[in-house]
């Protein structure tokens, strides 16, 4: 009795089906649109640490439904690839002088060879490296194309800046005020930047999550991240030096016009445009502190929702355009300058957040809206306001409006403002165009110069890839720009329209931007005259399932959706959404029930699986931990109990001896509820319980039937069950299928089919009640019609006892489940 020979058996059915390119995407026009999938996996960024153990929870719940798929005759474009710019690479070669493109690769190497060594049925033809040029290429054109429609300027823009890493930041790239690379406290400059203007598919963004398949958390992510809202944009003028609305006005956006005759202050951005300009000479030292600290913080700190609000008074006053009162401006780092107009009108008496601020500061609070019910819960009658109330009602202290209700009031009030000029109907997101520089080296080379002439000229496309120069030093200037500025070899170059001397621009593409669309390069990834052949890309169309974690959920969906539908506005894809069906995996987490970390050596390397048990163990126990959406625990404990599983059906295929006998009607049974069960949950992605019932299967098998030399078990039952593990054992599968005599090998073999009639069971066990209360039970024949049930319930002894001289108002019978007699009396 020999033990699973893993480490001769893995690497076997690796290099097989390698050579035979067994698992080549081609596209197929015999195949029908409906037996085509595209599958896919969030691509790794490949750090130096190689993969842990979560990486493969994903890849193996997406190759398993792969297999399952072609089994049933499905053409299977499955693909990996490397997300390979980023910050993490630039800031290790300064360190160490390493070049980035030189760790990069090495890193990818490890990568390639550990997915590789796990049996992931991917397309290792199609894949691709967000830093290569032969990719960059393409996305330095969609760049172009972005540009070209006006959806890519420039700007002077407020961003997060790491004093250490001399770099911008994104917002998710700061945590708790510190860079997440190296942890020093961020600052807040203004600095010029590429921005893309996804604000402007806002309405698209949101209205077409209707059209894909994903989770309502995801979505709801998404739309609160969209943040769409209706309302008016109004203009406040700054109170002039003779006390009056002088010619220095600043406007807001509001959800709330009804609330306008409650506005008691405002406050503006502390590095809104108008704040020094208004700013009194006895409150601008106040005002310039203030506004340093705020450049300390992010906009996430900011805005966060239960921090305690701040702020000065900057001396100036502004005119309410409803009253003609005149209101105090201050400042508040809760207000942000690229979010509507970095300024707000503030109604304490109706928003959480104006109200704290005014209760801490001492400013006044006027109620406008009551509750239509005629309560007003938040007003105690000495006293004034208690607690501000924020839902819709009647207008009261509002002139002439009073008594309006809310909705009605909206429009009034918004009408009278458009008349005046001083105020219009909006719609406004909390979506902000989205900042795409990044002051950094290894990233994409914008493809744009600046000409003293011209302004900003793009590159022709016959100029593309415009290439990362190689250089020796990534050290950052320190000036807020990129390390490219000081190459002024690179720098320095001649205006693609007049010929005269320009400069091209230094700083490079976030790491987002590679990520925003290598799912369409999949599709073509040799092609050299367009980032994706039409016919092709129309071929596979939208992703069908899309496998990733969920600390995606937002940017990285929402930058490839903006992306996609410029694209699909181009007529260049034929679908409006890129994922039709999303799924999240859970975390793995370490034995101790926390995230996995290698500082605190919980983390756990897949190598060391792969090499003690096998990637058949690996893939079998990360599936069998629980549901696949589900945050769970390693256990080692788990990893040999699934391995003892896998070493069972080996033992089983030596020890048994298979014959041509037929199967009893009950081995049939047991298969065939075996198939349906595998078959079902695997096509729902629940390969914890299709896993279990495999393994009671291989308890029903494994004793067969004593024969002459020992048990045996008809073929017919064992080739099934063999074909059923080939999705989550696949080297174990295929290595027991070549012992059964089989060629061409197992990955597109029939997937069995169960019948309805031998998954039913042969009896079951009626429930006899009495007025909706078990009485009785009794195991009978299934299938009885209503007359041999109501038979069966009217003579059991206990059931005739408790009828004895009661009326029998009527019998409700359930097939196969029960029956109640209801009396009276």
């Amino acid at each position: 009795m020999s033990k699973y020979p893993h480490s001769d058996i893995e690497p076997k059915w690796q290099a097989r089906w390698e050579a035979d390119k067994t698992f080549r995407a081609v596209e197929d026009p015999q195949f029908p649109a409906d037996k085509r999938l595209y599958v896919l996996d969030m691509f790794p960024y490949p750090s130096g640490s190689g993969l842990h153990v979560g990486h493969p929870e994903g890849y193996t719940a997406t190759d398993i439904w792969c297999r399952f798929k072609r089994h049933n005759g499905f053409n299977v474009l499955h693909p990996m690839g490397f997300d390979s710019f980023g910050l993490p690479a630039e800031n290790y070669a300064i360190k160490t002088g390493t070049h980035p493109l030189a760790t990069t690769e090495a890193n990818i190497a490890v990568f390639r060879r550990q997915i590789k060594s796990l049996g992931f049925s991917y397309d290792w033809d199609r894949e691709v490296s967000t830093h290569t040029s032969e990719y960059y290429h393409w996305t330095q054109w969609i760049f172009l194309q972005l540009f070209k429609k006006g959806l890519a300027y420039e700007a002077m823009m407020p961003i997060n800046w790491c004093p250490s890493c001399l770099t911008g930041l994104a917002n998710e790239e700061v945590v708790d005020g510190k860079c997440d690379r190296c942890g020093t406290p961020v600052e807040r400059r203004n600095l010029r930047q590429w921005v893309l203007k996804i604000t402007a598919y806002g309405d698209r963004l949101e209205d077409d999550l209707a059209e894909v398949d994903w989770s309502e958390s995801i979505k709801l992510m998404q739309r609160n991240w969209i943040g769409r809202s209706e309302g008016a944009n109004v203009t406040f003028a700054v109170v002039d030096a003779g006390g009056k609305p002088g010619s220095t006005t600043f406007q807001v956006y509001t959800t709330r016009p009804d609330t306008l005759f409650g506005v008691t202050y405002m406050v503006l951005a502390p590095d809104h445009a108008l704040v020094d300009a208004i700013t009194t000479p006895a409150q601008k030292a106040s005002v310039e502190a203030y506004q340093k600290a705020a450049r300390l913080k992010s906009d996430l700190e900011r805005t966060e929702l239960a921090k305690e609000k701040t702020g000065v008074f900057t001396g100036a006053y502004a005119v309410n355009p409803v009253n003609g009162a005149q209101v105090p401006v201050w400042i508040g780092d809760y207000v942000l300058a690229n979010y509507g107009f970095g300024a707000i009108m503030a109604v304490p008496a109706h928003d959480e957040r104006d109200w704290a601020f005014a209760k801490k500061f001492g400013l006044p609070v006027i109620e406008v809206i009551a509750p239509s019910d005629g309560t007003s819960p938040g007003v105690a009658t000495e006293g004034g306001l208690t607690a501000c109330y924020t839902g819709p009602g009647k207008a009261v202290n509002s002139g002439e409006f009073s008594g309006s209700d809310s909705e009605s009031f909206k429009k009034k009030i918004t009408a009278r403002l458009e008349a005046q000029g001083i105020g219009k109907k909006a719609v406004n997101y909390k979506l902000r165009d989205w900042i795409f520089s990044r002051q950094r080296y290894w990233g994409e080379p914008i493809p744009v110069v600046h000409c003293a002439k011209c302004g900003i000229v793009p590159l022709r496309e016959d100029q593309l890839p415009l290439l990362l120069p190689d250089v020796k030093s990534y050290t950052p200037t320190g000036t807020g720009e990129s390390p490219l500025a000081a190459i002024d070899s690179w720098v320095t170059t001649t205006c693609p329209d007049c010929g005269g001397p320009a400069k091209r621009e230094t700083n490079t593409m976030p790491q987002w931007a590679g990520s925003c669309w290598y799912y369409l390069r999949y599709i073509d990834p040799k092609n050299t005259k367009a980032f994706a052949d039409k016919a092709k890309l129309d071929y596979w169309g939208n992703v069908d399932l899309y496998v990733g974690g969920a600390e995606h959920a937002v940017l990285h969906l929402l930058y490839s959706r903006f992306w996609h539908k410029v694209l699909y506005d181009l007529g260049l894809v034929g679908t409006k959404e890129p994922f039709q069906r999303l799924v999240n995996q859970g975390m793995i987490l370490g034995e101790n029930g926390q995230k996995m970390s290698k500082s605190s050596g919980t983390s756990i390397n897949p190598d060391e699986i792969v090499g003690q048990f096998g990637a058949d163990t690996l893939r079998a126990y990360e599936m069998f931990m629980g549901p696949l959406q589900d945050a769970k625990p390693w256990n080692s404990n788990g990893v040999v109990g699934v391995n003892r599983f896998l070493q069972r059906i080996w033992r089983a295929a030596e020890d048994l001896n298979f014959t041509t006998a037929e199967p009893t009607k009950a081995q049939l049974k047991v298969l065939h509820r075996t198939i349906k069960k595998v078959t079902q949950d695997t096509e729902a992605l629940a390969f914890n319980t299709a896993i279990s019932a495999m393994m009671i299967y291989l308890n029903e098998l494994a004793a067969g039937t004593e024969g002459p030399s020992g048990p045996e078990l008809p073929l017919s039952i064992w080739k099934p069950f063999v074909v059923l593990l080939s999705p989550t054992a696949p080297h174990l599968a295929e290595e027991l299928w070549e012992r059964l005599g089989e060629t061409g090998g197992l990955s597109r073999v029939a997937w069995p089919t169960w019948e309805e009639a031998l998954c039913a069971d042969d009896e079951v066990e009626m429930v006899f009640q009495i007025n909706g209360k078990i009485r009785s039970k009794l195991v009978v024949p299934a299938g009885l019609a209503a007359a041999e049930m109501e038979k069966l319930a009217r003579s059991d002894a206990r059931i005739v006892a408790l009828t004895e001289g009661k009326e029998i108002v009527k019998i409700i019978t359930v097939p196969n489940k029960l029956v109640n007699i209801v009396i009276r009396g």
